[in-house]
């Protein structure tokens, strides 16, 4: 399937609120869960719904990571900050920078297969503004979500897109 993100950053906003509010949250109280034997109907309900978890941990590993510079820089700025933080830490940080290089270079490597060297290279901001949009989004959407559920009527928010023209690139 192809799709058409919206072009501005409030727009990008709104719908990925939108998103989270339909699909994530009003999903599962709608819907509820299957039958415990269904395995893939509760693989698929988990993917879905995995938005609001997944916020609170990419918000939890931006704050870890800020602390984690300042700390570092702190420790090399000034002298009577002795110590460095114990070999677990540093481990566990290393291993977590590790994997993250690892699925950004995944990602240019799959978008570089598609779209070329230059997207790949794009890819890479991209990554991080995605972010920065969920992590708004979120609380966005929780608030609508806590306003449905005292029995305010649901905003669906429509995001307007603006789609290329697909014949003159090939696509």
């Amino acid at each position: 399937m192809r799709a058409f993100f919206p072009a501005t950053f409030d727009a990008a906003v709104r719908q990925k609120a939108r998103w989270m509010t339909g699909i994530a949250l009003a999903g599962w109280d709608r819907t509820g869960w299957a039958r415990p034997q269904a395995l893939a109907d509760h693989w698929m309900r988990m993917r879905d719904r995995r938005a609001p978890l997944s916020m609170v941990v990419l918000a939890a590993a931006y704050v870890g990571l800020t602390a984690w510079v300042l700390t570092f820089l702190v420790h090399a700025m000034v002298p009577a900050a002795q110590g460095w933080p114990a070999m677990p830490v540093v481990w566990l940080a290393g291993a977590n920078i590790g994997l993250l290089v690892w699925r950004l270079g995944m990602r240019m490597a799959f978008t570089a297969r598609i779209y070329g060297l230059a997207e790949a290279f794009w890819s890479l901001p991209r990554f991080v503004v995605g972010n920065v949009i969920s992590l708004i989004a979120a609380p966005r959407a929780v608030v609508r979500y806590i306003a449905m559920l005292r029995g305010a009527a649901l905003v669906w928010d429509k995001t307007r897109h603006e789609f290329p023209d697909l014949r003159s690139s090939g696509g």
